[in-house]
C-alpha cells in the first residue's frame, strides 16, 4: 500500500469544481529516487555455541567479513547506513565491515535475527523447527521485510544505499518477497558466508535482483556455507 494512489484521500474534492484533484497531488507523493539494498550474509562462526552470545565468528569468519568489507569500499558508493541483526555473529560481521566504511551509521534491530520465515515448499528432512516457531519468526521476519523493503520516501532527493547485515534464512525470504515470488521458495536458495546480494528498488516500486550470494571477491579457499 506504498503506490502513491493509495496515500491520497480520494473523498477529498476540490470545493469549486467538486472534482478530485489527484493529479496535482499525486505528484506529492510519488517516489523520485531509487534505493539501492545490500543484504549481507554473516561470516562463518562457532556453531558450537549453546548460547547466541557463545556463537561468535570464527578466524576463517573474520577474514571473510574483512573481504567483504574491502568489496563493498571497492564499489566507490556513499553508503547510507547498516542496519544489522542484533544476534552476535551479525553485531560481529558488522563491525568488522564498518572499519572498511568509515562514518556510516551502524543500527541493530531485532527485526533481521535469524529464524523460520515460512514453511518451505518443497519440504525438506533435515531442517523441520517445531510449527510455532514459524507463526512466531514468520510474522517478525515478514515485519522486517515490510519495514526496510520498499521504495524510496517521496521526500528522497537522491538515490541511496544501504546495508542489511543478517542470516540467510532471513535474505532468502526478502528475496522471494521482493521479486514477488512464492515465499515458500525461500530454501531452495543458496547463500555463502559473507555474500553480498543486492537488490534495486526503483520509484515505481519495481524491484531488479543484480546480484544473488557473490562471494566472487572470495578466494575459493575462504569460501563457506556453515
Amino acid at each position: 500500500r506504498r503506490e502513491p494512489l493509495a496515500l491520497i484521500n480520494l473523498k477529498k474534492k476540490n470545493e469549486e469544481t467538486g472534482e478530485e484533484e489527484i493529479a496535482s497531488r499525486l505528484d506529492h507523493y510519488k517516489a523520485k529516487a531509487t534505493r539501492h539494498i545490500f543484504l549481507i550474509r554473516h561470516s562463518q562462526y562457532n556453531l558450537d555455541g549453546r548460547a547466541d552470545k557463545d556463537r561468535t565468528l570464527t578466524p576463517l569468519g573474520r577474514e571473510q567479513a574483512e573481504l567483504t568489507g574491502h568489496r563493498l569500499a571497492s564499489l566507490g558508493l556513499k553508503f547510507d547506513q547498516i542496519i544489522h541483526s542484533s544476534m552476535t555473529r551479525a553485531t560481529e560481521t558488522t563491525e568488522i565491515i564498518s572499519k572498511h566504511l568509515p562514518g556510516v551509521k551502524k543500527i541493530s534491530t531485532d527485526l533481521l535475527r535469524e529464524g523460520a520465515p515460512i514453511e518451505p515448499d518443497p519440504p525438506v528432512s533435515h531442517w523441520k523447527p517445531e510449527a510455532v516457531q514459524y507463526y512466531e519468526d514468520g510474522a517478525r521476519i515478514e515485519a522486517a521485510f515490510r519495514n526496510f523493503i520498499h521504495r524510496a520516501d517521496a521526500k528522497q532527493e537522491e538515490d541511496s544505499y544501504e546495508i542489511f547485515v543478517c542470516h540467510a534464512n532471513v535474505i532468502r525470504y526478502i528475496v522471494c518477497r521482493a521479486l514477488q515470488f512464492p515465499p515458500e521458495g525461500w530454501l531452495r536458495l543458496s547463500l555463502n558466508n559473507g555474500s553480498i546480494t543486492h537488490l534495486v528498488i526503483r520509484p515505481n516500486g519495481r524491484v531488479a535482483l543484480r546480484t544473488l550470494g557473490d562471494t566472487g571477491f572470495m578466494p575459493p579457499d575462504k569460501i563457506t556455507r556453515t
